[in-house]
């Protein structure tokens, strides 16, 4: 029977996150075999980690990844509870491990990646998503993907508070000139100082803008100096206020953030007649790091008082 020391308790701590007692535990039923110890505590693991699920993760990381000939780009945004987690080094290689096994296997979405065999191993994702989620002692969610080919260019924000891709229609004239390069970056971090949902007003549902054209009506109609003017005035007011709406919600209407006097539409068409090609913006897309999640409401005062208990 082989010696259990503290120091080799803390050692299998500090592996797998789990509390001292289970370690030692673990260690005398393993005969102070690492490996098998640590085998030990990831399958008790699997089942704390199920018991996770129910916690709010809304910290976490937006990554990107291309492959070696840029024309083909993964972004992954996985969530976990705390930004300490986030930043940790070990989360950091499973989230470039997780977009390896996107670009390899390009499956269809998070269940059909969760089956996948993460990168380099024999393992499923779900397999190590909760081999992660034992060691770090936190809920992890892989949350959302999205794969896109073609002329890219991408850029993250704030070490993976925010990620953009954005893909261009491009002729070889545009995209061989050294300046595309730094237009397409361009792009991309216009993008993240200003979110929007569309590339164009072509782009935007007609329900959307029936929807937007009747609140831009009933504010011009409770106007009181427009009391006495008719509808059809009225409605030609009102699609001239839209004018804002798309400037706002369309990407080629937006001032362009470096040059405020061009829009986004006038810089490409001048960099497209620089370069002596043609440059279309044909989609993008932008993830921020928890959006839409409900996060949990931290009263701190009841906190200190748990601590002090």
């Amino acid at each position: 029977m082989a010696v259990i020391t503290a120091k080799m308790v803390s050692e299998l701590r500090t592996m797998t996150g789990c509390g001292m007692m289970d370690c030692k535990k673990a260690l005398v039923e393993t005969d102070g075999n690492f490996d098998e110890a640590v085998k030990v505590l990831r399958e008790k693991g699997l089942a704390k980690a199920d018991s996770k699920q129910s916690r709010i993760a809304a910290e976490g990381i937006v990554d990107i990844m291309l492959t070696d000939d840029k024309k083909t780009a993964a972004m992954v945004e996985i969530n976990t509870e705390t930004d300490f987690v986030a930043k940790n080094e070990k989360f950091q290689e499973f989230v470039k491990g997780v977009l390896k096994t996107i670009l390899s296997n390009r499956p269809a979405d998070v269940d059909a990646l969760m089956a996948c065999k993460y990168d380099g191993t024999d393992d499923t994702v779900e397999v190590v998503l909760k081999e992660q989620i034992f060691k770090i002692g936190e809920k992890i969610s892989l949350r959302r993907f999205v794969i896109k080919e073609g002329v890219l260019s991408s850029y993250i924000h704030g070490k993976g508070t925010m990620g953009v891709i954005v893909v261009f229609d491009a002729d070889e004239n545009a995209v061989s000139n050294e300046g595309f390069a730094e237009y397409s970056k361009n792009i991309a971090l216009q993008l993240a100082a200003n979110p929007c949902e569309y590339v164009k007003r072509e782009d935007v549902p007609q329900s959307v803008i029936d929807a937007e054209l009747e609140i831009v009506m009933s504010q011009i109609k409770n106007d009181p100096k427009n009391a006495s003017k008719p509808d059809q005035i009225i409605a030609k007011m009102a699609q001239g206020k839209m004018g804002k709406y798309y400037e706002e919600h369309c990407l080629v209407d937006q001032g362009y953030v470096k040059e405020d006097s061009m829009t986004v539409a006038q810089y490409t068409a001048q960099c497209a007649k620089e370069f002596g090609g043609k440059i279309e913006i044909k989609e993008f897309v932008c993830y921020t790091k928890g959006e839409g999640i409900q996060k949990r409401e931290e009263n701190f005062a009841e906190e200190i008082a748990k601590m002090v208990k």
